[in-house]
């Protein structure tokens, strides 16, 4: 009992109480973060991913599409996709009613997501379909608002919020524009802008300095970080998490690990999510942020 105690003591001395306006911000952030999770359209929606071929591509509930929606929403023969030359076309059959932001279609070219465009959204009942392009890759990305995964979902778990885990980093900038290799769930690997690193040490931790590269999505300037720790498969999701942090001031970059989490992969098996380059997977546990509660 006393050694209990003692470790007890000794683990409140070594992570000091936060500053309540800053658990107020992380707890702000982990309700919005669950929100956007549960929402309509939010990854636990995501139900399947269908890797178009050329030509024709029909879609509905009957099982002989080569896209099969849930009877639930979809009759038995919904439409076509049909994919030719690069560019992805839908054709819905006759008396289904298919709208896109509200409106009815019957034939129309779609616009993917490629470079981070927004993507055509299609609405049949509860269902949502809309291209995804992954490397020249074409696909329907299927949302269901009535899936399983939503229904069954329990919440988010998190490690205890840890100002300690809210680092200072160095920014080091590459001296010119640099791309660095991403592979991502698909075995596909996508060359990404990387603006630089980030350099730091984590309180208790014996190697030091740590380093992250950051890269940058198409048309945003917060920095992206893929990263793996030594908590992954254990207490956090097995391929690593995500987090970002604003631009440099002054040479510096806020990494507040408490902000860490799960990719849409942790959710859904239809998601195409990127995983930590080369120089992102840390000797060191980061117990911080979102865990993994096997969803």
């Amino acid at each position: 009992m006393r050694a209990l105690l003692a470790a007890t003591l000794a683990a409140a001395v070594g992570a000091p109480a936060a500053d309540p306006a800053y658990v107020q911000q992380i707890e702000t952030w982990r309700r919005e973060r669950l929100q956007r999770l549960t929402a309509d359209g939010g990854w636990l929606t995501v139900a399947g991913l269908f890797w178009l071929k050329p030509g024709a591509n029909t879609f509905g509930a009957d099982p002989a599409n080569a896209i099969v929606l849930p009877a639930h929403a979809a009759p038995a023969r919904a439409g076509t996709f049909v994919l030719d030359k690069g560019q992805v076309r839908v054709e819905v059959a006759a008396g289904v009613a298919v709208t896109r932001e509200g409106k009815p279609v019957s034939r129309m070219n779609l616009r993917s997501d490629k470079d981070g465009a927004t993507p055509d959204v299609l609405s049949l009942g509860a269902l949502t379909l809309q291209i995804i392009d992954r490397g020249g890759r074409l696909g329907v990305r299927l949302k269901d608002m009535k899936s399983e995964a939503r229904a069954r979902f329990k919440g988010l778990q998190y490690f205890p919020i840890d100002p300690r885990y809210r680092v200072v980093a160095t920014f080091v900038p590459n001296a010119k524009p640099v791309s660095i290799n991403v592979p991502n769930v698909l075995g596909m690997v996508e060359s990404m802008p990387s603006p630089g690193y980030a350099s730091f040490a984590i309180p208790g931790a014996p190697t030091a300095p740590l380093r992250l590269d950051a890269v940058l999505e198409p048309g945003e300037t917060q920095l992206f970080f893929i990263f793996r720790d030594q908590t992954a498969g254990k207490t956090t999701y097995g391929a690593g998490r995500f987090l970002y942090a604003d631009p440099p001031v002054d040479g510096k970059v806020v990494l507040d690990f408490n902000r860490a989490y799960s990719p849409p992969c942790a959710f859904t098996a239809h998601a195409t999510c990127p995983m930590p380059p080369a120089n992102n997977k840390l000797p060191v546990p980061i117990e911080a942020g979102e865990k993994f509660a096997g969803h």
